[in-house]
């Protein structure tokens, strides 16, 4: 049923219950709408500004992850913009090695690609006989319907694109201003100490929102700062696994899929698959057997299956408190959204989410679908009762 004109409402109509009951089902279906059309507003302009979003969301995620190293160093005397000058810098420096470490290797393969896929397409021929012989029918196919519409040959006009090295350098600018982006904003943000919460939470009107804000941000703080490190120790150790592993098989530049595998491990569920098909292919290209060729992927398969179904899940599984399902449609729509940059930011964003949720009623049953199925969790965080 329409709603009619304010001014042609009837006031004992007003007074009627199924009339009201109309109108608030109306209004629920107007708010529904309302935040559907919302919600996609905020994707489309997340899509279009990811250039600028995403390093402020690094920076703010590296400095949440940082805070409790700068307010430990601050009880012991340490200014809060010493603590974070020399935080980035150790960040910067260390990522800027690893980069100087990997690019020689990483661009000599760049720079023979060509001949690498042809060396692969020699070693792997019975596998790729049956496609090509598809293609060609293919291309028969289109020859016979090219022939077949008058006679005359269409034109075709192809655009060259830009060549993989041309391109890789390109990226590596574009991440290398982000990286440093992030870097600066993250160094402002912990120099600036407890300022910014200080003002978000004097700006609120009452002290039930201030107390919730508080406990919103330190909440946010402490579970993204735990995860973040954890997983960065993890990763750290993987690398170095990796590293010894890929040297004992005899693979070349062992310490290049050390830091593949520590960059690599941040992204969940397809990370380790990368990195497996990465190894193989490089594999097939040094050794001259497939059963040498076969060991580096196995044993990186087997350190980062380990890793993944037991050390990580043993570490972190309790305290993450997530399902398996909202973290990988987290991923895939972040993925889908800002590419390898939004699944790494992926679970991280869903901590956060998860966060908030459990800490406004309104909001508590989201934070529990989002929540681990595992009774046990839940139990233990559950506050007990007398």
């Amino acid at each position: 049923m329409a709603l009619p004109p304010v001014d042609q409402i009837d006031p004992d109509q007003m007074s009627d219950p199924s009339w009201r009951i109309e109108v608030l089902s109306q209004l629920n279906r107007i708010r529904r709408a309302l935040i559907l059309l919302a919600f996609v507003a905020v994707v489309v302009a997340c899509y279009f500004s990811r250039d600028v979003l995403l390093p402020i969301i690094l920076g703010l995620m590296l400095a949440l992850t940082l805070s409790p190293i700068v307010r430990t160093a601050g009880r012991i005397g340490v200014p809060a913009p010493v603590t974070a000058v020399l935080l980035i810098v150790t960040i910067g420096v260390g990522l800027s090695a690893a980069g100087y470490a990997a690019s020689g290797p990483v661009s000599r393969w760049l720079a023979e690609a060509p001949e690498m896929g042809r060396e692969l397409q020699l070693k792997l021929r019975g596998l790729t006989e049956s496609v090509e012989k598809v293609k060609e029918a293919s291309e028969e196919v289109e020859e016979m319907a090219e022939s077949n519409g008058g006679g005359e040959r269409v034109q075709k006009v192809s655009i060259e694109s830009p060549g993989l090295l041309d391109s890789a350098v390109s990226n590596a600018a574009s991440v290398g201003t982000t990286f440093a982006v992030t870097l600066v904003l993250a160094l402002f943000l912990l120099a600036s100490g407890d300022m910014f919460r200080v003002k978000i939470v004097e700006a609120l009107p009452s002290m039930s929102d201030k107390k919730r804000a508080y406990r919103i941000m330190m909440g946010v703080e402490k579970a993204i700062s735990r995860y973040l490190l954890t997983i960065t120790l993890i990763n750290a150790g993987l690398g170095l696994i990796i590293w010894g592993l890929m040297w004992a098989s005899g693979l070349d530049n062992a310490y290049v899929w050390g830091i593949v595998a520590f960059a690599f491990n941040f992204l969940p569920f397809i990370g380790a698959m990368a990195g497996v098909f990465l190894v193989s292919v490089f594999s097939l290209l040094a050794f001259p057997t497939l059963g040498a060729a076969i060991t580096p992927p196995l044993l990186y398969l087997a350190a980062t299956s380990l890793e993944g179904q037991i050390i990580t899940p043993a570490i972190l599984g309790r305290r993450l408190e997530l399902n398996t399902v909202s973290v990988f449609v987290t991923v895939v729509f972040w993925g889908w959204l800002w590419g390898i940059a939004g699944a790494l930011m992926a679970v991280p964003f869903l901590v956060a989410v998860k966060v908030i949720c459990d800490n406004i009623d309104r909001m508590k049953t989201w934070g529990h679908f989002l929540g681990s199925s595992d009774l046990s969790v839940r139990n233990e965080a559950a506050p007990e009762t007398a």
